[in-house]
């Protein structure tokens, strides 16, 4: 059954309207697998070229119905033929007018429409046919689906589920800014930009220089969100359920009611409807009232008794409606606020009715209650996925159950360390209990019964669920068929460490021993291995650079396995292979793993490696291992390249054809992409094998495999053997060699890390062309280049050794900063799980005050009364994990904290940091207060009261336990992903950065289409294809599209990411440019404002991104005749600019160019000048006098200089001659709003090229030629013609930007 989500997968970005678009997401969009080969997204299925031929072509011809509903008029309907009848019904219960009903059929022709048909097979119904809404009878499951949708309906303008992280709501405060600016469509309500109306001052924390740094605006109070009251109270009576002879009058429930105007009413839902009954709190009269307004629908019922419902109940609607879609769809994941006001808890009776029903997603609707997440998550897997339409149906059906998967787990978790869950082992220790619910089995992160004691005990036990994840993540992608892996979720939760996994059918009857015919369950002691399970595992080896080896068992038996000892393999009682304990899918990293006798190489050991650290189970990361392989077949083909021309030059023969084909020139196109491991295998393999034909140049590729370490002596295949340097893990003697090889191997991959990849991080920040702002986006850095996070004090240091370390200082502050939140994070884990849960919100504040408030000694406050009882009733403490009676935790100070922080630094990072309390720390290392507590209680999934705290004070501590509002988990779970909409976008990119706009952006709109096919409308993907949608648009002249789909990626990183997250605030400076672009000037400076105030919180002013901010503010400023304004903020970007790029940078000389215009419309030309002159001595230096550049800079310093002497007459005239002095008139330019929008293009990177009348006449041409040739059906292949649309559409990078293609598509 399709949920709403699913339903509205939107197609708004064709510009329809809501309504249409809902109707237009059931996956009509299919094309012939020929036209995605011929796009670049045809490469999924290598091998099937059967596929090839294989035409699918269902027409989406959407047609429109009439729909008559009850009391309404007809109203038309644009339906597609691939919609089930069920999505009208979606459709309906959102409409403004029909959104009170739930309980209905639709007849065409007064025949029932099946609900799970699809349009296309129903008889009759054709182009303008009549759909009648027909009320049917209420059973108690339909009164009840009822009364929620009332109830949510009520409840959707209140943000309170979003601020309580339930049910995937999420913030959104873009509506606040444009203040309903930006129409649905992109069209503008209000037009004209009159500048006098225009208020530009910002407030004044926001003005650059200011240190204050408010919390509270962080969430703007939408007016909105104040709702209108319709009811008091909606709740469920104290009657239910109906007693049996009311039953047999159709009574199905009873509802009790306070109405706005203090009316107490009791209601009853019969199978006829809703009607008043006689019923008081204390009497139980179940007849009807008089009169007793039978109605079909509550809301009916409550607007005839209740007039301020009826009145309040219209305008919620209306504004409901108003709201932009993406404000109000469900994000597939949870994401949780760390800040929220007071919300006023109000009486719910179906958030009551969910607390203690284990509501999960699809419970009302299907039989049978509570879903078994094993079976659901393997079907999928199993869907056929041969064709295009086939693999879509699948990739959404995976990642449908995943995201429910995921809401279930982490429900469950909370209910587990809640002590709300019943042990299935409950005689033992709390820490060695485990649980079943829903169907799911979680498992505690200690080390229970030793089982990691050789690796590291309650470290071990905490690192493992996050290994084997990124091992489940890994098999998954490789996706082969047959075998099988549980779904599997890492919750943290109050300092605990939940594994949630779904249950393989059987495992709970059998004992482990017998059911593991695969691998070991005692870490290499006893093995065993299985002749399916090596075929399958065999075709993951490949992709996963995995080595098949022979292990010895405890009868010094050889054992082949094609994965790591730990890895076990059991055939459920469905049949399915399953593998589990996938913690060591990937190569252990030595530098973490002392070895005796083991020397590692001279680059790890000049760092300071081997390190002893917390556990055994530190391995390298997937992307490390695909780098590395990378780098080792560019020396390959380097080697055997260089050893073929060495040849070629002893001996002038046969060789020459050779030469040719593995020529340096020749052999690095051939790089392997890191998008397909498989690649660089593949490819090497055809060089090879041209080449071992002959006996030299065999040596030759056999010299060259031996250098890289290769595993085959004729092609290039690099793989690991994860079992090395295994405790107790044997070798057979005759792989003595080879098992040399792999710890070679393993120890270069560790220096390659150190030597390669961190260098190429820090360079990488240093060009700019990595930018992390915050904790997470510095973690992804380091993730993408395949460096875990244990080296982030290598990183620093490397960074403090660098020469250009100034203009590094951002990126240097970020790793402290997560360094030391990382450290206290730890800390707050084992101190949270002595507190038990009367105190938890005191012991929270404690931490916090203890970590960053100034007051020297923080007392934690113990309420005495509590205390007093806590002691008494120690007998019947009831066993949560850890619910000891602990009150250590008050005893934490300060400065024991703050050594503690030090210390762990010390021991986990090997970092040195110099510091005793939060404000040495402020000082020391230029942090601030408010970005240490945004990034702690992100970590820690702690969620505090928005309010001004005051950090600084000596007198007074910052946090009473009242602003501690919530405890949210942290949650790590696989993101399932669409690949075929991937490659559509790869491709689109791909095209645009060749300049093929049109091409580029018809291939992103169909990879649009397909993501929303399989994530629904809201998902962190779709957000990138949608930014660079609203680019192509906007650099194609499109300014309304381009700022339509710019409004959907800014509400969509709000909701997915998080309203401060460093992706939204840079969606939020793409939408102002647009905004400017449409003469929407005060919208456009708002926005920048926000987008400054969230950077300031997030990153603090000392940024790169910050120059490029300010660049923009100073621009819409000076066009709006700000000047002084505008030149505070180009001041900063100036002085920004010339720390980050250096004071010679082309960035700087456009920095000096801006600040000079201000001056010059100042009439300040001295300091015109000044500026200017700086700039033209970059672009003369740079590029050269010849330059445009440097030739405009010249032009304009003579025109400046022309304008001083001219004042400076004036002047002279005005003192001689005084009054009667005759004036030229002087020219005192204001900036034209083209002149500021240039601009604005060229600092954002976007360059357009200028038409002459000739070429558009070209252009259109083109363009009419292809529309003919489209009405007259030809295929796309043939359209691809390189005309002039391509030749003009290049984007040309100019000195200003000498990045602009990475800046164009910053994805």
């Amino acid at each position: 059954m399709t949920s709403y989500v699913e339903c509205i997968s939107f197609c708004s970005i064709t510009g329809h309207s809501a309504s249409t678009a809902v109707m237009n997401g059931g996956g009509a969009h299919y094309y012939s697998e020929e036209e995605s080969k011929q796009d670049g997204g045809g490469d999924t299925d290598g091998g099937e070229d059967s596929n090839e031929q294989e035409v699918i072509v269902i027409q989406d011809t959407g047609f429109t119905v009439k729909i008559q509903a009850p009391g309404t008029e007809p109203f038309d309907l644009q339906v597609s033929p691939q919609e089930m009848v069920q999505e009208i019904h979606q459709v309906l219960m959102d409409r403004e007018d029909t959104c009170h009903r739930t309980c209905f059929s639709l007849q065409l022709d007064g025949n029932v429409l099946d609900n799970f048909a699809e349009l296309k097979s129903i008889e009759g119904l054709q182009e303008g046919s009549l759909l009648k809404v027909v009320e049917e009878p209420y059973t108690v499951r339909e009164a009840r689906i009822h009364v929620r949708h009332i109830r949510d309906l009520l409840k959707s303008l209140d943000p309170s589920d979003a601020y309580n992280g339930v049910d995937c709501n999420s913030l959104s405060f873009l509506s606040v800014f444009t203040d309903g600016d930006l129409g649905d469509s992109g069209k503008w309500k209000k037009k004209g930009s009159d500048l006098e109306q225009i208020d530009c001052t910002p407030p004044e924390h926001i003005l650059p220089g200011s240190k204050e740094r408010p919390l509270v605006p962080l969430q703007p109070q939408n007016k909105e969100w104040k709702p209108m009251q319709c009811l008091k109270v909606l709740t469920m009576s104290g009657w239910n359920p109906p007693p049996g002879n009311r039953k047999m009058h159709g009574d199905l429930m009873y509802l009790y009611m306070v109405t706005v105007e203090e009316r107490h009413i009791s209601i009853t839902a019969s199978t006829r409807g809703f009607y008043l009954n006689q019923s008081t709190t204390y009497t139980f009269n179940p007849k009807p009232a008089n009169p007793s307004f039978l109605s079909h629908s509550l809301v009916e019922l409550l607007s005839q008794i209740s007039p301020a419902f009826k009145k309040n109940f219209t305008v919620l609607q209306k504004t409901r409606v108003q709201r932009h879609p993406f404000e109000r769809i469900a994000t597939p994941f949870q994401v949780y606020s760390w800040t929220a006001p007071q919300v006023d808890h109000t009486m719910d009776c179906v958030r009551a009715e969910d607390a203690y029903t284990s509501r999960l997603g699809y419970e009302e609707h299907i039989p049978g209650q509570t879903r078994d997440w094993n079976e659901e998550l393997q079907t999928t897997r199993e869907l056929a996925r041969k064709n295009l339409p086939e693999r879509l149906l699948r990739e959404r059906a995976i990642f449908k159950v995943h995201s429910d998967f995921a809401a279930a787990a982490t429900r469950g978790s909370m209910a587990v360390i809640d002590g709300n869950v019943m042990a299935i082992n409950p005689g033992e220790e709390t820490r060695m209990q485990m649980f079943i619910w829903n169907n799911i089995f979680f498992s505690l992160g200690f080390d229970v019964r030793d089982h990691y004691r050789e690796l590291g005990g309650d470290a071990a036990a905490h690192a493992a669920p996050t290994n084997d994840l990124n091992g489940v993540r890994a098999y998954g992608a490789v996706d082969v068929e047959g075998l099988y892996t549980l779904g599997t979720v890492v919750v943290d939760y109050r300092g605990y460490r939940v594994t949630a996994q779904s249950i393989i059918p059987g495992i709970l009857e059998r004992e482990q021993e017998q059911s593991v015919i695969y691998g070991s369950i005692d870490f290499g002691k006893t093995v065993v291995s299985h002749g399916k399970y090596l075929e399958l595992l065999e075709r993951t080896s490949r992709p996963l650079k995995v080595q098949r080896h022979n292990v010895l068992n405890e009868k010094d038996e050889s054992v082949e396995l094609c994965s790591s000892v730990e890895c076990k393999g059991i055939i459920g009682n469905d049949g399915r292979h399953y593998i589990l304990d996938l913690l060591r899918t990937f190569p252990p990293d030595l530098n973490f793993l002392p070895v005796e006798g083991e020397e590692l190489s001279p680059e790890s050991v000049r760092q300071g490696f081997p390190r002893q650290h917390r556990h055994r189970l530190a391995c390298l990361r997937q992307e490390l291992i695909e780098a590395f392989v990378e780098h080792r077949y560019l020396l390959f083909m380097k080697m055997a390249a260089l050893q073929l021309m060495q040849q070629k030059a002893n001996k002038e023969s046969k060789m020459a054809t050779l030469t040719e084909n593995s020529s340096p020139e020749a052999a690095v196109p051939a790089l392997p992409s890191t998008e397909n491991p498989d690649a660089s295998a593949k490819s090497s393999e055809t060089s090879t094998e041209t080449l071992t034909d002959d006996p030299k140049s065999r040596e030759v590729v056999l010299n060259a495999c031996k250098a890289v370490g290769s595993i085959s002596n004729t092609s290039f295949d690099i793989r690991f053997n994860p079992d090395i340097f295994s405790p107790g893990v044997r070798f057979p003697e005759d792989s003595v060699d080879d098992i040399q090889k792999q710890k070679q191997l393993l120890k270069d991959a560790a220096a390659f890390l150190v030597s390669c990849q961190i260098p190429s991080l820090v360079k990488d920040c240093l060009d700019h062309s990595a930018l992390p702002m915050d904790g997470a986006t510095l973690t992804e850095a380091l993730h993408q280049r395949g460096i875990n996070v244990r080296y982030l004090g290598n990183v620093l240091e490397f960074v403090d050794k660098t020469p250009a370390k100034a203009q590094l200082e951002h990126f240097y502050r970020i790793g402290i900063s997560e360094m030391i939140t990382r450290c206290a994070k730890h800390i707050f884990k084992t101190y949270l799980q002595g507190v038990e849960l009367s105190a938890l919100s005191a012991a929270v504040s404690h931490f916090l005050n203890c970590f960053l408030s100034s007051f020297p000694d923080a007392v934690a406050h113990l309420p005495a009364d509590e205390l007093v009882s806590r002691r008494k009733n120690r007998k019947r403490r009831n066993r949560v994990p850890g619910g000891g009676d602990n009150t250590a935790w008050a005893s934490l100070t300060p400065s024991e904290l703050w050594k503690n922080i030090v210390s762990e630094a010390q021991s986990y990072y090997n970092f040195t940091l110099h510091c005793e309390n939060a404000d040495q720390v402020v000082e020391k290392y230029g942090l601030q207060k408010i970005t240490l507590l945004r990034e702690i209680t992100i970590k820690a999934g702690i969620q505090i009261l928005i309010k001004e705290y005051n950090f600084d004070s000596r007198h007074k501590l910052a946090f009473t336990e009242e602003d501690i509002l919530n405890i949210f988990p942290v949650v790590k779970h696989v993101n399932p992903k669409a690949s075929d909409a991937f490659h559509f976008f790869q491709s689109g990119q791909a095209k645009v950065q060749q300049g093929y706009l049109k091409e580029g952006c018809e291939l992103i709109n169909e990879a649009l289409n397909l993501f929303n096919n399989v994530y629904g409308a809201m998902h962190v993907e779709i957000c990138a294809c949608l930014r660079l949608l609203a680019r192509l648009n906007y650099i194609m002249g499109d300014h309304h599209e381009a700022l339509s789909n710019q409004q959907k990626a800014v509400l969509m990183s709000e909701r997915v990411l998080g309203v401060e997250h460093p992706n939204t605030i840079q969606e939020y400076m793409h939408l102002a440019l647009y905004c400017f672009a449409n003469g929407q000037l005060s919208t456009a400076l708002k926005l920048l404002y926000r987008a400054r105030y969230l950077m300031l919180m997030v990153c603090g002013e000392d940024h790169p991104e910050m120059a490029l901010l300010d660049s923009n503010i100073g621009l819409v400023l000076h066009g709006v005749m700000e000047y002084d304004l505008s030149l505070r903020f180009l001041e900063n970007a100036l002085a920004i600019n010339s720390k980050y790029h250096g004071p010679r940078s082309l960035k700087v000389a456009l920095s000096h160019h801006l600040v000079a215009r201000v001056y010059e419309s100042k009439a300040e030309f001295r300091s015109a000048l000044q500026h200017e002159k700086e700039g033209y001595t970059i672009y003369k230096n740079q590029v050269g006098e010849a330059h445009e550049k440097t030739k405009e800079s010249s032009e304009y310093l003579k025109y400046l200089t022309q304008q001083a002497v001219a004042l400076q007459r004036t002047m002279n005239e005005i003192y001689k001659n005084g009054s009667n002095a005759s004036i030229m008139p002087l020219k005192f330019t204001a900036p034209s709003m083209a002149s500021v929008l240039e601009q604005l293009n060229i600092i954002n990177g976007i360059i357009f090229i200028p038409l002459s009348q000739k070429d558009l006449e070209n252009l259109k041409a083109e363009v009419q030629r292809r529309q003919q040739l489209q009405e007259s059906g030809k295929s796309m292949e043939e359209l691809t013609v390189d005309g002039p649309l391509e030749a003009l559409s290049t984007v040309h990078p100019t000195p200003h930007q000498p990045t602009v293609p990475s800046t164009l598509f910053n994805f």
